[in-house]
């Protein structure tokens, strides 16, 4: 099978670690373990997100006060290629040598007038107290929102339109690599709205498993997994009467309501991609990855 797998951001950082580079690698290298008896028996592409990391870069280049901070566009490249070298390598240390992989900046078209740029929604960077966070707002002039008893800053997160690259990644895929692309959602660009239309980067965080859904359909794969830190979609989550979906229609999950800056997005990406292929989604923890491409975990979802 052709499989897509977006890796939630725990699989870099769980919440609360440090974010050096060793302890990135030490949960990229778990990461590589699930994956690993997943990409012997099937073509792999990797997504993955960057939330945490790009928010230490803006911080990091914000404190150097001699040149302006790269934008949001330029530090997304800077962590598709600094993830993907990991993840290469790690994965790399368990497969064949003969496994080809490779990593691919991959820039995603946005629309200029799409209305998420009113409305800042994309969690980055790390959790902050509210003090904290107010001065970051009034020092650099970041929007931020609550995230759990935190406070995270906040960017626009308008939808995907095109990815870019699609066709060197489909070249790949039928020479039997290991493509990891898309990472944090892509880097956003748009055409600028002139007669000279001029590709230029965006100031934005595109949702990392609606990219994923996009680059399933566009490269007509047959499961989409999106691997993330629960081993399913529950109901009543945190309730009592919780209740986790083993199997469910995009139908009967469109029905229902999820956290927009938690499960609702992958719920979102997981409908449209079953309802644009008739093919099956997938959402669960990432340790049961092999039992999720066989349909035994994590919740699946079907026309």
């Amino acid at each position: 099978m052709r499989i897509v797998v977006a890796l939630g951001g725990n699989a870099l950082l769980k919440r609360g670690e440090p974010m050096t580079a060793d302890v990135q690698r030490a949960n990229v290298k778990v990461a590589a373990q699930a994956l690993a008896p997943v990409a012997e028996k099937h073509q792999l592409v990797l997504s993955h997100g960057n939330g945490p990391q790009v928010g230490l870069l803006a911080l990091q280049a914000a404190a150097y006060k001699d040149v302006e901070a790269y934008p949001l566009d330029v530090l997304g490249a800077q962590t598709e290629g600094m993830i993907g070298y990991m993840i290469e390598q790690e994965l790399g240390n368990l497969l064949p040598f003969e496994v080809p992989f490779a990593t691919l900046l991959t820039m995603v078209e946005v629309n200029p007038n799409d209305p998420a740029f009113q409305n800042p929604t994309k969690f980055v960077g790390p959790v902050y107290e509210k003090d904290e966070a107010d001065k970051l707002a009034a020092d650099k002039g970041w929007a931020f929102k609550p995230d759990g008893n935190k406070w995270r800053r906040v960017v626009p997160s308008p939808l995907p339109k095109r990815i870019f690259e699609i066709r060197p990644i489909k070249w790949l895929l039928e020479h039997h690599t290991v493509v990891i692309c898309g990472g944090g959602g892509g880097i956003p660009t748009m055409y600028l709205p002139d007669e000279t239309r001029t590709l230029v980067g965006v100031e934005a965080v595109i949702d990392k498993d609606l990219v994923s859904e996009l680059l399933a359909r566009e490269l007509n794969a047959d499961l989409f997994v999106m691997a993330t830190d629960v081993d399913g979609v529950y109901l009543d989550w945190g309730q009592p009467t919780q209740r986790k979906l083993e199997q469910v229609t995009a139908v009967e999950l469109k029905a229902q309501n999820f956290a927009a800056g938690s499960m609702g997005p992958k719920v979102s990406a997981a409908i449209q991609f079953v309802e644009n292929t008739g093919k099956r989604a997938a959402i669960g923890a990432l340790q049961d990855i092999e039992q999720i491409v066989e349909g035994t975990a994590g919740t699946n979802i079907i026309k």
